[in-house]
């Protein structure tokens, strides 16, 4: 449990160093909608209680896929289909932004080294 809620802490600091970036933000809001949407879809469609529609939306996207759910019927199928081609790359997306944030890598602010400093360096 300890190693859950640190790993919890981890990645809310990840979503809280990324909220000032624009494109972190916009991709979080399309994460959730994606999958709020998805859970309602199968919800309606597939007669699966909340928790097993989230469960399932959440396990696809995130390419676990468990098997222990699946969808019955071919409206179901035919969006679970469009469903991962159109979600797991906002997923890796997200999750690249989160694992920048981790990491501390901040790619937008880097500057190239101005030409004297490298000449001292070539110097030494």
């Amino acid at each position: 449990m300890l190693s859950f809620a640190i790993t919890f802490v981890r990645l809310l600091k990840a979503i809280v160093h990324s909220w000032s970036v624009p494109m972190f933000r916009a991709n979080f809001a399309l994460a959730v909608l994606i999958l709020l949407s998805a859970t309602l879809f199968y919800h309606s469609v597939e007669g699966w209680s909340w928790i097993d529609a989230m469960y399932f939306s959440v396990t696809t996207i995130s390419t676990v896929g468990l098997g222990d759910l699946s969808p019955h019927t071919d409206l179901g199928k035919l969006f679970t289909i469009i469903y991962i081609f159109v979600g797991v790359g906002v997923f890796v997306a997200l999750f690249a932004q989160f694992a920048r944030a981790l990491l501390k890598v901040d790619d937008d602010n880097k500057e190239p080294p101005s030409q004297k400093q490298l000449t001292k360096s070539d110097d030494a």
